[in-house]
């Protein structure tokens, strides 16, 4: 088979190691033939490839962002559609795609593999939020960027006595506030799930203050104080019309030090959670997808995408990753809360 392959939506860490572990078992093993898509269903659509072949991929699983490029690219706007889709797949002598995104590309897919175009998908996201896998790649990466930034910011805080606030990604849901402010052993952790009042924010601060500590304060982009309507944004629309998060810990670090007396810094730690080298944990997890994959493909498997399922790989559709997010549970809040103040 021919089959092409794109990535599309925010990057990751651990893209290229999909992209290495399905080409290397395609080729091997089936094979298949490659051809890469660039930035996305901007290539499907524009008909801009590359060759992807095992020169291609050598040595690209340990290099962060994508080989192929990405995109936000809506793959039914513009000169887009199903006709002209599968138009440039016949150009191409293509067989089936292979798309690795996040809920907005896994979306796109299944309207495609609805109106009978052969897709697989591979979930990406490093917020951790699509509910039909345990876990995606790119997500402990992002924890452990996050985890010794936050590591570090400790020290300046203690040297200095102050209050550290660090902002880290999450969207509508607190999975990487969680893990790395858990691991950093933050004395407060804000997530979009749970509305906090900036009483209970203070009391947590103060104590920690009280027992000789410099407070470290992690937060989620998408965090909300119960007296807040929306989430903070100040820098306009994406390309999908949402709202550009982030902020949020610098309007909370001056209204610390108003209420406490504390002097506050704040820190975005922003995309350098996505970049760099992907972990090992991520690497492997996202090889096994890749190769699962082109399983899938050879079993027909369309309109659905690999997931982990515990330490298993699982074909699941494409509709039982949209409509739900993952969110943090109540018990799993809890049980940081207990180390909270």
């Amino acid at each position: 088979m021919r089959i092409g392959m794109l990535t599309s939506g925010g990057d990751a860490p651990g893209l290229n190691a999909v992209i290495r572990g399905a080409v290397l078992t395609g080729e091997t093993v089936h094979g298949h033939e490659f051809l890469g898509l660039k930035d996305g269903w901007k290539g499907l659509v524009e008909n801009d490839t590359m060759p992807l072949g095992r020169h291609e991929v050598k040595g690209v699983s340990k290099q962060g962002g994508t080989i192929l490029g990405t995109s936000r690219t809506n793959p039914f706007e513009g000169r887009g559609g199903v006709d002209r889709i599968n138009e440039v797949m016949a150009e191409n002598r293509l067989d089936a795609i292979i798309a690795i995104g996040g809920e907005g590309t896994l979306a796109a897919a299944k309207r495609l593999t609805d109106a009978g175009v052969r897709i697989v998908g591979v979930p990406k996201t490093v917020d951790n939020d699509l509910d039909a896998t345990d876990y995606t790649f790119g997500f402990d990466t992002a924890v452990g960027i996050a985890t010794e930034a936050m590591d570090r910011l400790r020290t300046t805080g203690d040297a200095h006595n102050r209050c550290m606030v660090a902002e880290v990604m999450g969207r509508h849901v607190g999975w990487i506030a969680l893990h790395s402010g858990m691991a950093a052993g933050a004395h407060a952790i804000l997530i979009p799930e749970q509305r906090t009042s900036l009483d209970q924010l203070v009391e947590w601060v103060t104590s920690a203050y009280d027992r000789g500590r410099a407070p470290l304060v992690v937060v989620a982009e998408g965090f909300t104080l119960d007296s807040m309507d929306d989430p903070h944004s100040e820098r306009g629309l994406d390309a999908f019309g949402r709202p550009r998060l982030g902020g949020i810990g610098e309007q909370i670090a001056p209204l610390i030090e108003q209420r406490t007396g504390i002097e506050t810094r704040a820190t975005t730690l922003g995309h350098i959670q996505r970049g760099g080298t992907p972990s090992a944990f991520d690497r492997v997890l996202a090889t096994r997808l890749g190769m699962a994959a082109v399983r899938s493909v050879n079993d027909g498997h369309w309109g659905q995408m690999v997931a982990l399922k515990g330490t298993e790989i699982v074909h699941v559709p494409f509709a039982d990753a949209l409509g739900k997010l993952k969110t943090v549970p109540q018990e799993r809040y809890d049980e940081a809360a207990l180390l909270f103040g």
